[in-house]
């Protein structure tokens, strides 16, 4: 599935998936849930905006309850039956709420005099007030007047909201017609300012005092759509012809990585069901080539699901590899990367840090994409945010020291093992790495280090990507 706001998300959720549930404002915890689920949308259209409205409520509820959004769309989709339409109107503004939520928050601050229960109405305002502001390219996504009459229909509809339509109404409006004095006040605040937590901001701050404003910016942007052509099966130049002709533009960034100019789903991009390409970001595409495979060689992916960097190794070469992941649903799309791209791989759970699974046999090349707070894809999950906290940074980068311990006990002499994060943070990445050479005399081979996301605004090519840190290790020969 994939975010409709211009453009594509991954709804494969950061691991782990799951946070404990953080602060909000008016100085007390999230908003409590609706004791009963939510009713099923009988009382308005499937395809009208109270309808995704409500849905989008549902999921941003769920979201700060300590659920994924990913989770929570499957899971609001799946109750519903929603069509292809409404999932796509759903999951826009649950999306696009995300991006805003430290400013709908610090709004309904200020316009209520105690934050709205239940959760489902919260998640209600906080979406209707994002749809009422401008985007990043000073455009709404729908007339103010049409986001108030449905977001009131969407209370009117439901039994958890029908007492409170006329709160809702109220507050909307007067958003409307006090917006700029509104908008005024909050900036002031940081975690509305940027639409992060006050920590989150902090430690980008403290980490990058010359790029911090720049890094949080681009999390709040929508990334771009990016595919890895399989060269397998064909080559850049000719597959970026292929997407001409079917009317879609692209520009090559990488030696077999395309970023479309215009975000469509991927059942509209030719050969993408037959296996000529893959989404993947293009920071993503360095890992691969980095590890120098060799036909033949016993490789390792630890921490593989949901595949991209597996399927992209066995694109390079002819290798005796192995797919470990602790997740078995997150296994199952390993499962049907390589089925669709027609690679194999033995596909095997485990616990990267436990060797229960292990054979004994030591590989010539491994793969460790280590967990990390997704720090420097939260474009891609802007729920993660909202999902972390500030002590989640160390406790995960506990538990990476000890996969990356255990994994180079089963890497053989010489052989190379790529330590690679989605995170910002130094002590999930640079201080990590650094750490761990020192502990086993690791060589450091030549690596791209911490690559922060570059967008739009802030690369003046082509090539935006996430924010990804890539250490290489060799293991010295035995004397």
């Amino acid at each position: 599935m994939q975010d409709t706001t211009r453009k594509t998300l991954s709804l494969s959720s950061p691991r782990p998936q799951r946070s404990r549930p953080a602060q909000r404002p008016y100085g007390g915890t999230r908003p409590a849930a609706p004791e009963k689920p939510a009713p099923e949308l009988t009382d308005i259209r499937a395809d009208s905006l109270a309808y995704a409205l409500t849905g989008a409520a549902q999921a941003i509820a769920a979201v700060l309850e300590g659920t994924a959004l990913p989770q929570a769309l499957t899971d609001i989709f799946t109750r519903l039956q929603a069509s292809p339409q409404a999932r796509g109107a759903i999951q826009d503004i649950a999306y696009r709420s995300m991006r805003q939520l430290g400013r709908t928050e610090a709004l309904l601050q200020i316009m209520t005099s105690k934050k709205p229960e239940p959760a489902l109405l919260y998640g209600l305002l906080c979406a209707s007030l994002t749809l009422l502001m401008r985007d990043a390219d000073q455009e709404l996504a729908y007339e103010p007047f049409v986001v108030v009459d449905q977001a009131v229909s969407a209370a009117a509809s439901n039994g958890h909201m029908v007492f409170a339509k006329g709160m809702v109404n109220a507050v909307l409006r007067r958003f409307l017609r006090e917006q700029d004095e509104l908008l005024r006040l909050v900036v002031k605040q940081p975690a509305a300012r940027w639409n992060y937590p006050q920590w989150w901001v902090d430690q980008a701050r403290s980490a990058y005092p010359e790029q911090w404003e720049t890094i949080l910016d681009a999390g709040n942007q929508q990334p771009p759509m990016t595919l890895r052509v399989n060269q397998r099966r064909t080559d850049c130049d000719s597959y970026q012809q292929q997407l001409a002709a079917a009317g879609l533009e692209s520009v090559k960034i990488g030696p077999a990585a395309l970023k479309l100019l215009r975000p469509v789903p991927v059942q509209q991009i030719p050969g993408f069901a037959e296996g000529l390409s893959s989404v993947q970001d293009a920071a993503a595409q360095l890992a691969a080539p980095l590890l120098d495979v060799q036909n033949g060689m016993r490789v390792l992916d630890a921490c593989a699901a949901p595949g991209g960097k597996t399927c992209h190794l066995l694109e390079l070469a002819d290798l005796d590899l192995t797919a470990l992941d602790a997740d078995a649903v997150r296994l199952a799309r390993v499962h049907d990367n390589l089925q669709r791209l027609q690679l194999k791989a033995r596909v095997q759970r485990g616990d990267a840090s436990r060797s229960d699974w292990w054979d004994q046999r030591p590989y010539d090349r491994i793969l460790a994409d280590v967990p990390c707070t997704a720090s420097g894809v939260v474009r891609r999950h802007p729920d993660s945010r909202w999902l972390r906290r500030k002590t989640d940074t160390a406790q995960l980068a506990a538990l990476s020291a000890r996969i990356l311990d255990n994994l180079w006990r089963m890497l053989a002499p010489g052989g190379k093992m790529l330590m690679v994060t989605c995170s910002v943070w130094p002590a999930e990445s640079e201080a990590q790495a650094a750490a761990f050479a020192a502990r086993h005399q690791a060589i450091r081979l030549d690596a791209p280090g911490q690559l922060l996301p570059e967008t739009g605004k802030t690369s003046d090519t082509h090539n935006e990507h996430d924010g990804l840190f890539y250490a290489l290790f060799q293991k010295p020969e035995q004397s």
